[in-house]
């Protein structure tokens, strides 16, 4: 009854409860293209919307803590020692190359994020952080599950270059497009990366000092309930990156790269 109770809550969900885990599979797993948008909002902003989101959103069913809707992400960055992923240099501009961790589990992601004009598309891999030393061979290893990521890190000439590491809330929910996702990203810290080891995640220089980074996903066009969101709390999107944000805070690069246009279809700006 009370899981009835929370769906007769969330606007806009047109698909039974059993699919929600899908969902968020959906953005988590696969590679099919998807709407993102961010915002930086101030810390006390970004709990109004938390708030809000939590009246209206169902929880990552992956997460836990307070609301059921939170979890800790830290990731591994890599990069040219030219800094041509910072840079935006040819097509390494469209893609980041990165290793990710929730929580304290032993598995992590390798992931490749592609994304044009605010279409991201991302193909990750799951393994477990004892096999990440693997990935500093000077061979990519055939059927390995990292098999198809140590060759792009090859080809390309990708190293480990910083870790970051935050707080996340996740909210839940699907229109007739499919899944929609908010999230609100807190106390970003970032660190110099040891290798292909992740560093202790408290540690670190807070790069996130006063805001907090609201993240819309969804498909197609921007749904009823995200417009709704950025009209009440007057958001307007902004190019953000984290590891652009990283980068410039530990002094490892100059100032960033202006981005391009983070706005998905039909996304609005509003004052």
């Amino acid at each position: 009854m009370v899981m009835q109770s929370r769906m007769d809550d969330v606007a806009g969900l047109e698909r039974p409860p059993e699919d929600l885990q899908s969902c968020v599979m959906v953005f988590r797993e696969n590679r099919e293209l998807a709407s993102e948008i961010k915002f930086q909002v101030s810390l006390e902003q970004a709990e109004r919307i938390r708030e809000w989101a939590r009246r209206r959103l169902l929880p990552d069913p992956h997460a836990s803590g307070e609301g059921g809707d939170q979890y800790h992400l830290s990731s591994l960055y890599f990069d040219t020692a030219q800094l041509d992923v910072f840079r935006r240099n040819g097509s390494f501009g469209r893609s980041k190359y990165r290793i990710r961790r929730y929580g304290g589990s032993t598995v992590a992601f390798l992931e490749r994020k592609l994304k044009t004009r605010g279409v991201v598309s991302k193909r990750r891999s799951p393994v477990s952080l004892t096999e990440l030393d693997r990935l500093g061979g000077v061979e990519a290893a055939p059927g390995w599950a990292g098999f198809w990521y140590h060759q792009r890190l090859l080809v390309r000439q990708l190293a480990p270059i910083c870790q970051i590491a935050y707080e996340r809330t996740a909210r839940i929910a699907a229109d007739r497009n499919g899944p929609i996702r908010l999230t609100v990203d807190r106390n970003l810290r970032a660190q110099p990366a040891q290798g292909l080891a992740f560093g202790e995640s408290s540690a670190g220089q807070l790069a996130s000092d006063g805001y907090a980074i609201v993240e819309l996903k969804y498909r197609r066009e921007m749904p009823v309930l995200f417009k709704e969101l950025a009209e009440q709390f007057g958001l307007n999107p902004k190019p953000l990156s984290k590891y652009r944000l990283a980068m410039v805070g530990l002094g490892m690069a100059c100032e960033p790269v202006a981005e391009e246009d983070e706005q998905g279809p039909g996304a609005t700006g509003h004052a």
